[in-house]
């Protein structure tokens, strides 16, 4: 059993899958390729929890057995059609593979359906006899693209389902395309939105409502331009949805999801109290000890006030770190929170991860952690606060979360070879779990 954080023993991980609270229980897939710590042919991996504080691995849930996802089960999204989970995910066909990698294909030469599949309990899937191709390969190129369209968030409203894709124009700039359907199989196109800006191709798309503002995530690609690793990163911001002709009006205005940069491919549902919820990917350069790499943030809250999307650390997850302690070696092993506030031109070392203030921003600093990934970014900062720089810090050896003023502004970053001292004049409080 694993506590607070989500991470594979011994395999890689990447987007988070099919999240939803289903019969009593949070669910969480995430995309893995389960004989070694590295990416390759994808299959889903499943872990539950009850509380999302204590997760249980199931094993693999999906993994590829159809010409449609002969080469890998790429991420999608868990819909409750009366007690039933429904996983719509995409698959992936390699039409050349590369003789000397089999996880691989010859100069993109793939295509890609969407898929479903279907569990009575939501934990026994039929990979063999129950797989469907819902969507087949889109070859026309007006409406979408036969090897990037992805990731299938799902919902229904009524008596209309909906499905939200991730594309792309010729390679060049991304857009979200809408289908809608009668019964859940039966697909038919309906719209599309773009805007120039945001990257060739846009992965994982996610739509909800909350505190009556109509938002939408997405994960273009190619978006930084600065030359570093990880050019991708994930967005979100408010928009005009018109459910009736799938008619979506995408604003100037967007924010990161988190400025660190290392998370990626965010997906949501609603928690047993009906709040919309989201966990999303830490990317990471290297294995940990080469065994594991990539892991899962903190469950977090999504709020939003005026033009502002807030996303605050999940209750429960706040609620399990009750033992005080003085010093970091005295944590569990799945870490410890640091709260404390910053003025102008304070700092913290925290085993070598720099948090500071510099006006009225909070920036961090893994250089020392990072030294050899010289790719990679190592200073990151939040836009300007106007007021409060109160600091929720949660630290696990590879990945430190910073939210800044209960979540208006959040620094995750992954970490190697973190120490166990913290450094500092600011007065603070340290907590872990109970033993």
């Amino acid at each position: 059993m694993q506590k607070i954080y989500v991470k594979p023993k011994d395999c890689w991980m990447n987007d988070p899958n099919g999240f939803i609270y289903f019969k009593g229980l949070y669910h969480l897939f995430y995309q893995c390729f389960p004989y070694a710590p590295q990416w390759g042919r994808m299959h889903w991996g499943h872990v539950v929890s009850k509380d999302l504080v204590s997760w249980e691995d199931q094993g693999i849930a999906l993994y590829p057995s159809k010409t449609d996802d002969r080469s890998g089960c790429f991420s999608g999204s868990a819909v409750d059609n009366n007690g039933k989970m429904q996983l719509y995910f995409t698959g992936v066909n390699y039409l050349v593979e590369n003789p000397e990698n089999i996880n691989h294909c010859v100069d993109e030469q793939f295509v890609s359906a969407q898929l479903m599949i279907t569990s009575e309990n939501g934990f026994d899937f039929d990979n063999i006899g129950d797989k469907k191709t819902v969507l087949p390969v889109i070859h026309d190129a007006k409406t979408g693209d036969a090897r990037h369209t992805r990731d299938p968030k799902v919902w229904k409203n009524g008596d209309r389902w909906y499905m939200m894709l991730g594309s792309t124009i010729e390679d060049k700039q991304g857009r979200l395309l809408f289908f809608t359907s009668k019964d859940g199989e039966s697909w038919k196109y309906k719209n599309s939105v773009t805007k120039e800006k945001f990257g060739w191709m846009w992965e994982c798309p996610d739509y909800f409502e909350v505190d009556g503002k109509q938002i939408v995530i997405f994960s273009p690609m190619g978006f930084l331009k600065d030359g570093k690793a990880d050019d991708a990163q994930a967005v979100c911001m408010q928009v005009k949805f018109d459910e009736k002709t799938c008619q979506m009006e995408l604003p100037d205005e967007y924010q990161l999801m988190d400025y660190g940069m290392d998370l990626y491919a965010p997906q949501s549902t609603l928690d047993e109290e009906g709040r919309r919820i989201l966990t999303a990917w830490l990317r990471m350069p290297e294995p940990v000890d080469g065994k594991w790499q990539g892991m899962m943030c903190i469950p977090r809250v999504v709020e939003a006030k005026e033009n502002h999307i807030y996303f605050r650390v999940h209750p429960n997850i706040q609620a399990a770190y009750i033992r005080e302690i003085s010093a970091p070696y005295e944590a569990d092993e799945s870490g410890y929170r640091v709260r404390f506030s910053l003025k102008d031109g304070e700092k913290v070392n925290i085993g070598g991860y720099i948090i500071y203030r510099e006006g009225s921003r909070i920036c961090t600093d893994r250089s020392s952690l990072y030294r050899k990934f010289t790719n990679h970014r190592v200073q990151f900062s939040t836009p300007e606060l106007k007021e409060g720089f109160e600091l929720e810090v949660y630290v696990n050896p590879n990945l430190i979360e910073v939210f800044v003023n209960d979540g208006e502004a959040v620094i995750s970053n992954t970490v190697y070879d973190l120490g166990k001292e913290i450094e500092t004049d600011v007065k603070m409080r340290i907590e872990t779990l109970e033993k």
